[in-house]
């Protein structure tokens, strides 16, 4: 089991907007089965300063089985920032690492693929204009 501490945090405008996307990211991390949600805290959009985009964070304590979870759930969800609060030591075989690394690279991999698909059907659109 791994238990973090993690910030998530939508950026944008109008504010009404920001707070839906907060609204429909908590729903989502709410109905996974993946982990735990043990505390959450939503905080209220506010205006940044000297620009005009609203920033609302939720801060929420999870908890996942293995470190495995734990970073699908950061490739899902992309949060702003992760504190493990158990266990205090993290330790695994070579075995386990290279899956653990496997599976890291593999999700890495796949999303360069979707941003090289998104960016080529952007060239094709550009052209065709």
């Amino acid at each position: 089991m791994v238990k973090v501490k993690i910030i998530n945090e939508v950026l944008g405008s109008p504010k009404d907007h920001v707070e839906k996307t907060l609204k429909l990211l908590m729903d989502a991390a709410r109905r996974n089965k993946d982990f735990k949600i043990n505390s959450e805290k939503i905080f209220e959009a506010r205006k940044l300063e000297d620009n005009p985009f609203f920033s609302a964070f939720t801060e929420l304590e999870i908890e996942f089985k293995d470190l495995q979870d734990l970073i699908g759930f950061c490739f899902d969800f992309m949060p702003s920032s992760i504190e493990i609060l158990e266990p205090g030591e993290l330790k695994m075989d070579s075995i386990r690492g290279s899956d653990l690394f496997n599976e890291l690279m593999a999700r890495l991999h796949q999303n360069d693929m979707a941003l090289k698909n998104a960016l080529a059907e952007l060239a094709i659109l550009k052209k065709k204009r």
